[in-house]
């Protein structure tokens, strides 16, 4: 149907100019929700959007539209709107023809044969089992989506793709007495391998252990960053790389190629190809083909992220990272899948006196230039002799995340994948705990 589509939309735009891109996408969606034990809220959509980007003159124009029936109306709009736009030389379109195989991993067909009662059966038992296990589900999902993706542009790219991904989360209350911990947990994959009920066990033992909290000394400590910790401060850390933000002045990172800028023992790479990913395709979504690209290597600062306007301006080539939140969206500098590469691992075991965090709180508050933030953890707990140990109460971390880097070390721990991130626990040294 999407190649139909297309088909009418390059009639359409070849009328008015010769330089164009055809991004169309299908989306399908099941979902439900669960306030405390009781689901309130299913969802069965399916969705099909077209966006037309066009240059004409060096001026770019852009329309779009869910209306299959608006296809000519849109190109025609696409073509007006370069009207309204300035001259810029950065604008083109990818001029990628081939692309590697399909990513192994991101797409299920049992999708297809997923039913809402099927979903509520699963949604139930992760609630059930929150209950057996002396807890009080406070909210829940389970979503599972299809996708489809085409690009087609004027100067011979055709490129298609489809994916599935699935998702359950929980959210609990823990009481005893009257001390009251919240948690909460999810997992995402491209595959229908969800393990709801575990993850319903891990959160209720995470909320359990967080009771009975103590407060803590102010003073400065080894931290070990839990999965959400480690991303909510990170996420700062990353836009860093966006050329964009380089371009503009806004990067910490700006004159550092070349330069270590943290610990020789950590790589990291935003790896479109990456197997099961969750942000993994052929190309990104201006069709430029999907690559590996070393950010850092042995904490030697090695690239940016480009999509090609970035790319253009910055006279290199893309790295394959312009993506769009949807086809009504014209593509911009982002992440695909960001693997955080550790050499040295480290065991809880090993770590005397430390801090545990399993996520914090006010991480967006975080400086994204100089990487100084000053945030509330949350279920955390100190680690003593080598162990987790008592809960705490409630405490403030602060610091800088390039200091952080700097020394930073991997916990021996299983790699998971969460948004864009794919990391270990993470052990930054010296970090500021202040106690309440």
């Amino acid at each position: 149907m999407l190649y139909e589509l297309a088909d009418i939309a390059k009639r359409e735009i070849s009328k008015y100019c010769d330089d164009y891109e055809i991004y169309l996408s299908k989306d399908e969606l099941l979902q439900l929700d669960a306030q405390k034990t009781e689901l309130n809220f299913a969802k069965e959509e399916a969705d099909i959007g077209l966006g037309i980007r066009v240059i004409k003159e060096g001026k770019l124009g852009f329309a779009y539209t869910s209306d299959i029936n608006r296809i000519a109306e849109v190109a025609k709009q696409a073509y007006d709107n370069t009207k309204l736009n300035e001259v810029d030389e950065f604008f083109s379109f990818s001029q990628d023809t081939k692309f590697p195989n399909p990513i192994k991993g991101t797409y299920d067909k049992s999708y297809h044969d997923l039913d809402i009662d099927e979903m509520t059966d699963s949604l139930k038992d992760v609630l059930n089992t929150v209950v057996d296990n002396g807890c009080q589900p406070t909210s829940g999902g389970f979503s599972a989506a299809y996708g489809e993706s085409l690009i087609i542009n004027s100067n011979g790219v055709e490129a298609f793709e489809k994916g599935t991904g699935f998702g359950i989360g929980v959210s609990i209350n823990a009481i005893e007495g009257d001390d009251l911990a919240t948690a909460y947990d999810s997992v995402s994959s491209c595959m229908y391998d969800l393990d709801g009920v575990k993850i319903a066990e891990d959160v209720c033992r995470l909320a359990k252990s967080s009771l009975g909290g103590i407060h803590t000394e102010t003073g400065d400590m080894d931290v070990v960053f839990d999965y959400y910790a480690a991303i909510g401060l990170l996420s700062n850390f990353l836009s860093g790389f966006s050329a964009d933000s380089v371009q503009r002045g806004r990067s910490k990172l700006a004159d550092k190629m070349g330069e270590k800028i943290c610990t020789e023992t950590l790589s990291i790479y935003d790896d479109g190809l990456y197997e099961g990913g969750l942000r993994s395709g052929i190309c990104d979504d201006e069709g430029s083909a999907s690559q590996k690209t070393a950010l850092v290597e042995d904490g030697i600062l090695k690239s940016f992220l480009y999509d090609i306007y970035t790319a253009n301006k910055g006279g290199v080539k893309s790295t394959s990272n312009g993506f769009r939140s949807s086809f009504a969206d014209t593509p911009s500098v982002g992440v695909s899948n960001v693997v955080f590469d550790f050499k040295n691992r480290v065991d809880i075991s090993e770590i005397d006196s430390g801090f545990f965090t399993t996520s914090v709180l006010g991480a967006h508050t975080a400086n994204p230039i100089t990487g100084d933030f000053s945030v509330e953890g949350s279920n955390c707990f100190l680690i003593e002799d080598g162990e987790i140990g008592r809960p705490v109460k409630k405490a403030m971390l602060s610091g800088n995340i390039y200091d952080i880097l700097s020394n930073a070390e991997a916990v021996d721990s299983e790699i998971k994948q969460k948004g864009p991130f794919v990391l270990p626990r993470v052990l930054g040294h010296d970090v500021r705990i202040v106690g309440n």
